[in-house]
């Protein structure tokens, strides 16, 4: 069972923790762009460039060809790693 809580975590070189506070402030990236999105559907002048430009760097953080962290010493569970 704790498995299906550290397999992608550890996969991605974090801890359950490290990998729950960066998802959540993923998610909390995410619902700001969503409010300025709806901000500018009313005001199109508004964050013409706000919202894509918070996309493309989640993209970076996330995307084909960015830096893995490597797996934490001593962790090794056997799951194979992620292919981008």
């Amino acid at each position: 069972m704790r498995m299906l809580f550290t397999r992608h975590p550890n996969s991605v070189g974090e801890t359950y923790f490290e990998h729950f506070g960066v998802a959540m402030g993923f998610a909390g990236t995410l619902l700001a762009a969503a409010a300025i999105c709806a901000v500018h559907a009313v005001l199109p002048f508004a964050f013409e460039k706000t919202a894509s430009r918070m996309i493309a760097d989640l993209y970076q953080r996330t995307g084909p060809g960015r830096v893995r962290n490597p797996m934490p010493s001593g962790v090794n569970d056997g799951a194979a790693t992620e292919n981008a």
